[in-house]
């Protein structure tokens, strides 16, 4: 018999407080993208401003480029924070509470974001060593926000609605896309303005081996990034005033009665159809019944819990491999289309990636957050997570076949909407519900944890995509040009879709303690789906 105040929270009414949650949740969701997305016009400025040498004896669209190694390391430091605050705030949300570590991730988040803007150095090296610090710091905090924010989206939610509510929280990553794009026009613009006529790299006289740029232009870029955490910052009263889960303290804390009061808070629930429970909890029965003996990374664990902790683990390795690599550099989709950076000052440069990121974000990449959140809890996660990893796999391919040349030419119309329908079924698909699906899965004592481990191996396939998508897509023969690199992350969402379909067990209309509490007999089945293994006419382990 599940205790009343859990009850309460899986058939209350969607109320002001889910929204009000998904807001102040989301922000951790919205400054991680807001960062990942203003970096690529950001190191076209960098570019300009600290490698401005005009070398005729090369390609022009070679020009002002940031080297290869020290690219792909400021990405990669981010997304290594990100890893470590995955790992330490899910352990610290499940040992101390969310709400305790919750204020001090989004703290981090905001130190970080304005320490990036003040890398004050003027010497090359030493403005990337400071650089790099500040966003190691800004993806712990990044970091520590996912389990967390997933946790208490999810341990908040009725059962009904909880896809939505938890889809909610992640599509604000949308809108810190969308964000990041208008602020970088916006600030680009302004700059461009008060700067007045710029030369371009073409207007050059031959003798000239220096390319100029205006000194506030180093203002510029760093203005940029610290305006990501102004909405960050501004939910901080909010986080601190969030009272603890009712289901973390009613289940970790043993304190129903405290859980009753929280609930009473937030919800429109009175409080005398739910403090029986404090009597209840002092049965036998009861104790024994919410009470999980076995410890973390025990046999008993791995063999309730370790086939979803691994599949969970895998399907976000596995596409944000894809998501992050094709929406980092997907700028160089549009190289076709997009006017010569050499026939450009350095705002309209920046500027001009910015609009296409834009159009990618209002195109594709936001509706793919609408749609899932609106289908999710009649759909299903493992029916949406497998379509969107088939479909990806299916453009993929087809993009990869239509496009053979290379980064600099013109794809043409077909292209750009194969690779926007990439986006739009990624974000209605895979990279949606591998946020959620580990928030349902796993014990309220072990939740975070298991979504930070989950998370933590995802931003490992991101390095891994990231980095390896900015070698391999390179032409022969210093990388496998474009095509075969697209071929290759179309294989891996395929791989993605068996690891879904194979291993990945729906949560849909299930309380979180239906979920945890799974049937006795699905930890002997390590995969999900065998036509044999039936009990009583019914799938073992769906």
């Amino acid at each position: 018999m599940a205790l009343k105040v859990l009850s309460a929270l899986d058939v209350a009414k969607t109320q002001y407080y889910h929204f009000k949650a998904i807001i102040i949740a989301g922000m951790g969701l919205f400054t991680d993208s807001y960062d990942l997305f203003c970096i690529p016009p950001i190191m076209r400025m960098i570019g300009r401003i600290y490698y401005p040498e005009v070398d005729r004896t090369v390609d022009q669209k070679k020009w002002f480029e940031v080297p290869t190694i020290i690219a792909s390391t400021m990405i990669a430091l981010a997304l290594v924070g990100t890893v470590i605050g995955q790992l330490v705030f899910g352990h610290l949300g499940d040992r101390v509470g969310r709400r305790h570590v919750y204020g001090v991730s989004l703290m981090m988040m905001v130190a970080g974001s304005i320490g990036c803007g003040f890398s004050l150095s003027k010497l090359t090296s030493m403005m990337f060593v400071s650089l790099g610090l500040f966003r190691i710091l800004l993806g712990i905090g990044i970091g520590g926000d996912y389990p967390l924010s997933a946790t208490i989206m999810a341990e908040f939610a009725n059962k009904r609605t909880r896809g939505a509510f938890i889809a909610g929280v992640f599509s604000m990553q949308g809108f810190g896309i969308l964000l990041s794009s208008l602020i970088t026009m916006i600030v680009c613009s302004i700059f461009q303005a008060s700067a007045g006529e710029l030369t371009t790299p073409s207007d050059l006289p031959l003798s000239e081996k220096t390319a100029p740029v205006p000194p506030e232009s180093d203002l510029a870029w760093r203005l940029i990034l610290m305006i990501g955490a102004i909405p960050a910052s501004m939910t901080y009263y909010w986080r601190m005033n969030m009272p603890e889960t009712p289901r973390y303290t009613a289940l970790v804390e043993k304190n129903t009665l405290q859980a009753a009061k929280d609930m009473q808070k937030v919800m429109n629930v009175p409080l005398s159809t739910i403090q029986e429970d404090v009597e209840m909890m002092n049965t036998p029965n009861t104790r024994a019944a919410f009470s999980n003996t076995y410890p973390f990374f025990s046999r008993e664990f791995f063999r309730r819990h370790g086939r979803d902790l691994i599949a969970a683990s895998l399907n976000w390795c596995i596409i944000d491999i894809v998501f992050y690599s094709l929406n980092l550099f997907q700028y160089h989709a549009f190289r076709g289309r997009m006017i010569p950076k050499s026939h450009m000052n350095i705002y309209k440069d920046a500027l001009q990636i910015a609009k296409f990121q834009a159009f990618v974000a209002i195109c594709a990449t936001i509706p793919g957050y609408f749609v899932t959140v609106y289908m999710i809890d009649y759909i299903g996660r493992v029916k949406i997570q497998a379509a969107g990893f088939f479909f990806m796999a299916i453009s993929l391919f087809t993009i990869a076949k239509v496009n053979k040349g290379g980064w600099g030419s013109d794809p043409g119309v077909g292209f750009i909407i194969l690779y926007g329908l990439t986006f739009f079924f990624s974000n209605f698909g895979p990279n949606t519900t591998t946020f959620i699906v580990p928030a349902e899965l796993f014990p309220a004592r072990f939740r975070a944890t298991c979504h930070g481990i989950s998370g933590a191996v995802g931003k490992v396939g991101a390095i891994i995509g990231t980095i390896g998508f900015l070698w391999a897509s390179r032409e022969p023969p210093h990388g496998f040009g474009v095509s075969h690199t697209l071929t290759v992350m179309g294989v891996v969402c395929v791989l993605g879709f068996f690891v879904t379909y194979f291993f990945t067990r729906e949560t849909m209309g299930r309380s979180l303690e239906e979920n945890e509490n799974v049937d006795e007999f699905t930890g002997v089945w390590f995969v999900r789906f065998w036509p044999w293994a039936k009990i009583n006419g019914m799938n073992i382990g769906e």
